[in-house]
């Protein structure tokens, strides 16, 4: 049993630094909060201290001393021809500062790598970043992607104007105001989505090989972070968790109290369509459900530093008896996915629901000058060794979700996943 003081200790952790291991898939709904999941954020904490302690500092903090393998014979080539040769002859044209070109060929660099979460943010871009980690913004609501090559919706989130406009999980986004969506990256999709609140943007969707068009107007998007109630009729106690933010503990603790307080000892923790967020949060909401020092997820750096393994902080708080069930969904990502997976390796509860997104990298954000490179850095593992990047995690029950049916209603009569999570907690597998 983890004393009062051993769990009031391990709680302090939620401050100070915070890894951000979601939104990640961008996340359009204040603004739209593009990490790629796992930005590593904070000034001096232990994120940032285990990535810039490995780069050699020098004035501005970075190394910038050239490879002298790289042969750059083609760039100067490229950037002489350019500056002696170009004609503007279009009155959008304009002619680039050396700044600008510099800041061009950085974004070129990253994009080479061919990782979407791998990207360069020029100022004012990288200022609009800043914003969105740290603010609220209008925007419409919904979770995107780039799977298979295409934009893609991962999911609306809950009484949003996405999800009032009938936006849906898997839907393509073609275009936007028109404009095709082919080879944007995500971070640009976002800053074509978001916008003041009362404007409309217009999103052109492919579903089910049909094309839609879906107009949406902006709001100021205030998420639920948490839903919970005790089902009467069937005895189970369903909690829904709708992102990791930095009071997503603090509201599970309080949902915790009340599931205790209801006497019951059947739980459903519902993950669907939930994006992730922090890191921190993600390893405090699964100390409920795992003993002291069992590992919650690896974050592995593929050799260029050692493997960081987060464990439990084991609060060992559940009522005696408890039997969980997760329901998961495609909608489900990287904090979802961490929590979810974490429970399933250490047998802690059963994963119902359909395989979750797969988003299990971690990025950490370089300033240069005044714009910012967003560097992926290492990438998660489940604590049996599965790979949660482009994999996700499978249920150990798979179940479908009738597609006209809201994910969250909690009612076994429209809602296939929780009816089978109600059969697993009260009559067994």
């Amino acid at each position: 049993m983890l004393h009062c003081a051993d769990m009031d200790e391990a709680k302090k952790r939620r401050g100070g630094w915070r890894k951000i291991v979601g939104y990640g898939v961008a996340f359009v709904l204040v603004a739209a909060v593009a990490f790629g999941a796992g930005v590593t954020v904070g000034a001096g904490g232990p994120a940032t201290e285990n990535v810039i302690s490995r780069i050699p500092l020098i004035g501005d903090g970075l190394n910038a001393t050239p490879d002298q393998n790289a042969d750059l014979t083609d760039f100067w080539k490229a950037w002489n021809a350019l500056e002696s040769d170009y004609v503007i002859t279009h009155a959008s044209s304009t002619l680039p500062t050396t700044k600008d070109k510099v800041f061009g060929a950085i974004q070129g660099l990253a994009a080479s790598y061919g990782d979407p979460y791998t990207v360069f943010f020029p100022p004012t871009e990288a200022k609009q970043f800043s914003e969105d980690i740290s603010g609220s913004f209008a925007g419409v609501g919904m979770e995107i992607d780039i799977k298979d090559g295409v934009l893609t919706v991962i999911a609306p989130l809950k009484g949003t104007p996405a999800a009032k406009a009938g936006v849906k999980t898997g839907d393509q986004i073609v275009a936007i105001d028109g404009k095709s969506t082919d080879g944007v990256a995500v971070d640009e999709a976002v800053n074509e989505i978001r916008g003041p609140v009362g404007t409309t943007v217009d999103l052109t969707i492919v579903r089910g090989g049909k094309t839609l068009d879906v107009k949406i107007v902006r709001e100021t998007i205030q998420v639920p972070e948490t839903d919970d109630g005790l089902d009467q009729k069937n005895g189970v106690y369903h909690i829904a968790l709708y992102e990791f933010t930095s009071n997503s503990a603090d509201l599970f603790d309080a949902a915790l109290a009340r599931f205790k307080a209801s006497g019951s000892t059947k739980l459903v923790v519902d993950l669907r369509g939930n994006p992730g967020g922090y890191l921190d949060a993600a390893v405090d909401i699964a100390s409920h459900f795992l003993p002291k020092g069992a590992t919650v997820v690896t974050e592995d750096y593929d050799g260029k530093q050692p493997s960081d393994v987060l464990t439990s902080y084991g609060y060992d708080d559940l009522p005696a008896g408890t039997k969980t069930a997760v329901l998961v969904d495609s909608g489900s990502a990287s904090a979802s996915e961490i929590l979810a997976g974490a429970l399933e390796d250490n047998h802690a509860a059963e994963i119902i629901g359909e395989k979750s997104f797969g988003k299990g990298s971690v990025q950490t954000l370089i300033p240069i000058d005044n714009g910012a490179l967003k560097v992926t850095i290492a990438r998660w593992i489940t604590p049996a060794g599965h790979w949660i990047m482009g994999n996700g995690i499978t249920p150990d029950i798979t179940v479908g979700i009738a597609t006209s049916t809201p994910a969250f209603t909690a009612d076994t009569a429209g809602d296939p996943q929780y009816a089978r999570a109600v059969r697993f907690l009260t009559v067994g597998r």
